[in-house]
Parts: C-alpha cells; sequence; structure tokens
C-alpha cells in the first residue's frame, strides 16, 4: 500500500473518531437534556396542574384556585402569567425528546419563546400582587400554607417556585449550545440546532435587559430615598445607577480634607454629606451637596500611576474643578476607570 493510501486511511480514521466523540456527547447531553426537562416539569406541576409525570392528586395552585374561585381570573393571571403555556411547551418538548426528535423538537419549542419573555416582564408585578393578596385574603393564605406543607414541596415555597422557568431558560441557552458544538455540520439537524441556539440566546438577552433595568430602578430608588428631602431627583427616565463610594475632597484653600459621599449615574455626579446624627428625621440620610453633569465633566488622574499608597483624580467643569482623593489606590482606579466610561459614552 502507497504513502499516500496510509495518508488516506489515516486522515478518515481522525474525521471518523472525531464524529464518534461529538455523537457520544451530543448523546449524553441530549440524555441530561430530557432528565432536567422531566425534573422541570416536576417542579412547574407544584403550580400549575397535574402532568403525566404527577399522580392526579397533585392540582396544589393554579387548577385549584381557578376551580374554587379563590381568586379572581384577572388577578390569577397577575400572579401566573403565561406559567400554563410554558408548562404545555415543555411537555411537548419533553415528548419530542423522549422519541429523539431532537431537532424537530426543539424547532417546535423555540417557536414559543416568547413566553418566557413575556414571563420575565410580568414577574415584578407577579410577586407585588401575591404579597397584596396574601396581605388582603385570609383564604388565600390559607391554602397557600396549606399546600406548601405537602410533602411534594420538600420545605419549599410559592415564591421559590415563581421563578423557576428563568432558571431554566439560562439552561437551555448551555443546553442548545452544547448540542450544536457537538453536532456534525453536515448534519440534517445542525440548522435546526442553529436556529434553536439563535433564538435562545436572543429571548435569554431580553430577559437580562428587563432584569437588569428592574434592578437598576431599585438602585435609583433606594439612593432617591437615601437623600434629605425630594429636591433631587434621582428617578429619571433614562438613567443608569453606577457606582457609589467615600472619596475625599481637596479644598481649593488649603483648607481640611472634605468626606464626601458620592454617586455616580450615566449622566450625573452627585455629592452628598451625611445629616446631623441627632436630626430628628434625617439622621440616617444624606444631604444633596451639588449635582455635576457629566456631558460638561473632564477626568484626569492627577497621581495614582504607579504602585503607590491611593491617588488623586481631577473632574473639571465649566465653573468648578473638583479634586477627589483615596487612599485606596484600586478604589482610585475603579472611580478612574468608571468616571471616564460614563462620560465617553454621554459624549459618544
Amino acid at each position: 500500500m502507497s504513502d499516500s493510501s496510509l495518508t488516506f486511511l489515516a486522515g478518515a480514521n481522525t474525521v471518523e473518531e472525531q464524529r464518534a466523540r461529538w455523537e457520544r456527547k451530543r448523546s449524553r447531553t441530549a440524555k441530561e437534556l430530557l432528565e432536567t426537562e422531566h425534573k422541570y416539569l416536576e417542579q412547574l406541576d407544584l403550580v400549575v396542574t397535574v402532568s403525566i409525570l404527577a399522580p392526579s392528586d397533585m392540582k396544589f395552585f393554579v387548577t385549584i384556585l381557578k376551580a374554587k374561585g379563590t381568586l379572581k381570573p384577572a388577578v390569577l393571571e397577575t400572579i401566573f402569567g403565561p406559567l400554563e403555556s410554558i408548562y404545555s411547551a415543555s411537555h411537548v418538548l419533553s415528548l419530542h425528546l423522549e422519541r429523539g426528535n431532537l431537532g424537530s423538537g426543539l424547532e417546535n419549542f423555540c417557536q414559543n419563546l416568547e413566553l418566557y419573555g413575556h414571563y420575565a416582564e410580568n414577574l415584578e408585578q407577579a410577586n407585588k400582587t401575591l404579597k397584596e393578596q396574601l396581605g388582603k385574603s385570609k383564604s388565600f393564605r390559607r391554602f397557600k400554607k396549606l399546600q406548601e406543607t405537602r410533602p411534594q414541596f420538600q420545605g419549599r415555597k410559592l415564591e421559590d417556585l415563581l421563578p423557576l422557568p428563568l432558571q431554566r431558560l439560562h439552561q437551555y441557552k448551555h443546553f442548545f449550545r452544547d448540542l450544536l458544538e457537538n453536532t456534525s455540520p453536515d448534519s440534517a439537524e445542525y440548522q435546526k440546532l442553529a436556529k434553536a441556539v439563535k433564538s435562545v440566546s436572543e429571548v435569554s438577552q431580553w430577559v437580562q435587559d428587563i432584569i437588569h433595568k428592574r434592578e437598576n430602578s431599585l438602585q435609583l430608588l433606594r439612593v432617591q430615598k437615601l437623600l434629605k428631602g425630594q429636591k433631587t431627583q434621582v428617578l429619571t427616565p433614562g438613567r443608569w445607577y453606577i457606582r457609589e463610594g467615600w472619596l475625599l475632597v481637596v479644598p481649593s484653600k488649603g483648607e481640611e480634607l472634605k468626606r464626601r459621599m458620592f454617586f455616580l449615574f450615566s449622566d450625573i455626579f452627585i455629592s452628598t454629606k451625611p445629616c446631623h446624627p441627632l436630626h430628628p428625621l434625617n439622621s440616617n440620610k444624606l444631604a444633596c451637596q451639588a449635582v455635576y453633569l457629566l456631558h460638561q465633566c473632564i477626568v484626569d488622574k492627577v497621581f495614582g500611576h504607579t504602585q503607590s499608597q491611593g491617588g488623586l483624580l481631577s473632574l473639571s467643569f465649566p465653573h468648578k474643578t473638583l479634586l477627589l482623593m483615596s487612599s485606596d489606590q484600586q478604589d482610585i482606579n475603579d472611580w478612574y476607570r468608571s468616571l471616564t466610561a460614563a462620560v465617553r459614552q454621554l459624549k459618544a
């Protein structure tokens, strides 16, 4: 046999070995996806309705509440959102996976992925409404407590189960990507898996944006409550919280250093100082000293470029220059990066 023939056979063996490795990894991932999908359905079943995986007495929340009329339909819809539709989509997916219909199963399932985005949009209001109803309705409060004492709940509460779809969405992203990476591009299922990865990535980003906006709103509200009075409006549409911390203000006329709490947002920089500790109403609050517009700001690092102790920043505005100091060099470097990035973003 010629050298060229041996080389050809060696190459063919290498290709076959790679395909075999792909297939083993793909099979393991598909098996794990199915097993975790069954577990996910069992957990959703605690909230939604009876499933093929559970005995017929496991109608824990939605089904019984609808039958009993404990909560009005509109309230039920607000608390549970599209959870029943999410459950149905996952049930159909599990059937496809059990039959080995991976590509078509994921293709069909991805048509329902928008449900997860709508569920994420509704989750904050769902938790708020649930809390309100528990405070208003004694019968609902008793019903919820009774259901949660059942052994199937394993000590979990309804509030612990409501975020499950968003946790599962994150898992889908990794499962679908792993399946695609271990599928040959020549396979008939490759394009279906590629579309599934694209779809779940887009919805995951949608959900992350919703979560990010919600967290930002909570930060803005927290800072607003920290400030004395309502003169400084922190809660403004389009504003993003970036960071906060104590810095020393270096005065221009040789006075003592002044310790101030600063808040950095996407468009403004706020300087505050603590209210008097004996103030009857505002002892735990901060008084706003100044609000600086970042689009007018020029940021410079005066010192702190080397491995020295701390550093000094200069923030130049049209009618004011702030010199800010910290004895922690990492802290001053972090402030420098955050400020320059915020100013650059505004001026872009």
